[in-house]
């Protein structure tokens, strides 16, 4: 269906076109001046040049062709060519009635038959999460929704480092320490002989050891590079206790993620991509894209126009080894073999701007990817501690994940009242969720490119912009519909006041602000029109006495309103991953 702004340009585009003036005109928008209209065109300037006519003339003459609209009560000439415009409240109550019969609850689908894939997320195996992987998996999943809430077939794809010199540390350190373990052993046999067991505690002791070590010991970091050659050209005994790495890393960051409410549909890593690099080789080869450099093989990709240097993008260091360019060019590979996409977006850190622009640039040239395909680096900035600097722990080090999350959810339940809850399991439930939403959304309601301040204080704030509001928001609704008995359809009928209209008219502006978060890649826009809605209710909920409201068309047109307001915030905590709660 199409959005409520798409109807008004249609309607307004018509006037135009009825007074002989492009249709194109007609461009509807929210009003800069709410206490006049809800919406405004200001078409009438751009016609003028064309038309050579004063804006308010054009102005004066569309708003008469629009009285008596089916879909304006006003359309007022204002100014020196303004046209303040304002929906009839019949209007919006039958396209309130469409939305809410609508399986997508307005949200267009112009993402039908196109799928994307997603990289988001991007950890290293054999260490622990920290805070630095927060906001890749935040941002990522969000995306990754608004997209399939607008139709498209979306595939999120966790890209583990699984591959590189951090293994090599592991196994090296490990070797160190276990010498007896029969896979460092030559005649290992993996047919007959299972990798020894290893948990995630262990690795997180180990990897920050090995890493530590290796940059006082070149000895040591040499033997680390050579396990890292040795597991990627197959030795047996590394592969099966890479292998045993691998199981007990995924566990630990799935257990992790899912208290994120963070998923992913494929957990491929660099390794996936290691079959399809000799096919990379002969693509760049049959092309003439690879140069010797100093005795590496790289491809230039510099383009005029350039505002900045481009330098040649890497393919093979001298030593003939593998870099990341080479993977994730391999991995591009790989993508357009499976799956074909029709864009490929990228979920990562604002630093690694000019690696993927180098990366892109190199898998077009070589027609890896085709031309129409789009590839997107979407970067994102940095969370930071109160001064300004990446977050930290009191001590200066890099949080765990686990312990931010502990931190907050500790936090979420030391404000809620223990008689609120029938258990302390249900408690605990709660806390969980009003943790996550405070974490989630005091991200997410930062544009992605920005870097934004962790404070725990202010999201978890019953008041303001903050997840915490918003589920507050919900228990409010949820606890007057549960006392009203009977719940109503959610199509209200009637309005009696402006803070009424005002909600419904934001409520049905979902679909066109999902069409502008998906077009700009920024899930902050569902979060702010999450709290305008948010904002209003409390308006309406503060005014309106519902459930003593004696005459009783107009509680029945209010508890309606209330049961499409918490489906609609509901719909954008969803795509925002944040679990509503009944009560708190």
């Amino acid at each position: 269906m199409h959005t409520l702004i798409e109807q008004l340009v249609q309607a307004v585009g018509g006037a135009f076109a009825a007074c002989g003036y492009e249709a194109k005109y007609g461009v509807v928008q929210e009003s800069d001046r709410a206490d006049l209209s809800p919406f405004q065109c200001n078409g009438a300037f751009a016609a003028a040049k064309q038309y050579h006519k004063a804006p308010a003339a054009i102005a004066g003459e569309v708003a008469t062709a629009l009285a008596g609209s089916p879909v304006f009560s006003k359309a007022e000439p204002a100014g020196p060519g303004f046209l303040n415009l304002t929906p009839r409240e019949e209007w919006l109550a039958a396209y309130a009635a469409e939305v809410a019969q609508d399986p997508c609850m307005g949200i267009p689908q112009f993402g039908q038959g196109e799928t994307i894939l997603i990289d988001y997320g991007g950890p290293n195996v054999a260490k622990p999460l920290h805070i630095g992987h927060l906001r890749s998996a935040i941002i990522g999943e969000a995306l990754k929704r608004i997209a399939r809430a607008c139709g498209y077939r979306v595939i999120g794809d966790i890209h583990l480092g699984d591959w590189g010199l951090q293994i090599g540390l592991v196994i090296a350190e490990l070797a160190d320490r276990h010498p007896e373990w029969r896979c460092f052993a030559p005649d290992f046999d993996p047919e007959r002989e299972p990798a020894p067991p290893i948990d995630p505690d262990m690795l997180s002791e180990v990897y920050p050891f090995a890493s530590a070590r290796s940059k006082e010991e070149p000895a040591f970091r040499e033997r680390a590079r050579q396990a890292t050659v040795s597991l990627q050209e197959g030795h047996a005994g590394y592969r099966a206790l890479w292998q045993e790495l691998m199981r007990a890393s995924v566990a630990d960051l799935k257990q992790n993620y899912e208290k994120l409410g963070v998923s992913f549909d494929l957990w491929y890593g660099e390794s996936d991509s290691d079959p399809y690099i000799p096919e990379l080789m002969r693509i760049l080869e049959k092309k003439h894209l690879l140069r010797l450099s100093d005795g590496a093989l790289v491809v230039d990709v510099a383009q005029e126009g350039d505002k900045a240097p481009v330098p040649p993008v890497i393919i093979k260091k001298s030593d003939h080894s593998n870099i990341y360019a080479t993977t994730d060019l391999a991995t591009l590979l790989q993508r357009q073999r499976d799956f074909a996409p029709d864009g490929i977006w990228y979920v990562v850190d604002n630093r690694q701007s000019l690696h993927f622009t180098q990366v892109f640039r190199c898998a077009k040239k070589a027609g890896i990817i085709p031309q129409d395909t789009q590839l997107q680096f979407l970067g994102f900035g940095t969370m930071n501690g109160p001064d300004g600097k990446p977050y930290k722990t009191r001590d200066g080090g890099v949080m765990r994940l686990e312990d931010l999350i502990h931190t907050v959810v500790a936090a979420a339940r030391d404000k809620m009242e223990p008689s609120s809850f029938s258990s302390e399991a249900e408690r605990e439930e709660c806390a969980r969720k009003i943790g996550v939403a405070a974490i989630k959304f005091g991200d997410l309601i930062n544009h992605r490119t920005k870097d934004y301040v962790f404070d725990l204080e202010k999201f978890l704030s019953f008041e303001g912009k903050t997840g915490t509001y918003l589920l507050y928001t919900i228990t409010r609704i949820c606890s007057v519909l549960k006392k009203a008995g009977a719940v109503p359809a959610p199509v209200p009928m009637h309005f009696y006041s402006d803070t009424e209209r005002m909600l419904v008219t934001q409520l049905l502006l979902s679909g066109d602000v999902f069409r502008r978060a998906m077009s700009e890649r920024a899930p902050n826009e569902i979060c702010e029109h999450a709290y305008q809605i948010a904002s209003l209710f409390s308006r309406f909920y503060h005014d309106s006495h519902v459930l003593s409201e004696p005459d009783l068309q107009k509680r029945g047109d209010w508890l309606s309103l209330m049961v499409l307001t918490r489906r609609v915030l509901e719909l954008h905590l969803k795509v925002l991953g944040i679990e509503p709660v009944d009560h708190m």
